[in-house]
């Protein structure tokens, strides 16, 4: 499937680097509606140095960042970052590691001024492994 944004275009939005880049391709999005993007998730990770030492599992924080950082592609241009201001409902129904691929879904809800309510939910192999009600705050960078 040919993405509708690379890894290029992304970095082109969001001002994240490595080692917290987490989104690698977004392969649809319907306008400033939904997105769905992906995160390959391998051994080379830096968190799983830590995270855990022989069981390695993906932080679930970092699952939540994830659906931020697909907000942003969804909702913004280059200049701006979205701010976390809430995190509600959030869910954890199943472990990620290395090999997985992570698949994240997004929905705005609502924007009013520079505050923006959507949700997010990452799934692999088409189970959930993380879901949450987002609210954000952008600022000029």
């Amino acid at each position: 499937m040919e993405p509708v944004m690379t890894i290029e275009d992304i970095m082109k939005i969001l001002p994240h680097r490595y080692p917290f880049l987490l989104v690698d391709r977004v392969i649809e999005k319907n306008g400033t509606d939904t997105l769905v993007a992906i995160k390959n998730v391998t051994m080379n990770e830096e968190f799983f140095n830590g995270h855990f030492p022989g069981k390695p599992v993906m932080p679930g924080v970092l699952q939540v960042e994830a659906m931020a950082q697909a907000v942003g592609l969804l909702m913004l241009e280059p200049g701006k970052i979205p701010l976390f201001m809430s995190i509600d409902n959030c869910k954890f129904r199943k472990g990620v590691v290395p090999g997985d691929q992570l698949r994240i879904e997004v929905e705005k809800i609502k924007v009013k001024r520079n505050v923006i309510v959507a949700k997010g939910k990452c799934t692999v192999d088409g189970a959930v492994t993380c879901e949450a009600d987002l609210k954000f705050a952008i600022q000029e960078l």
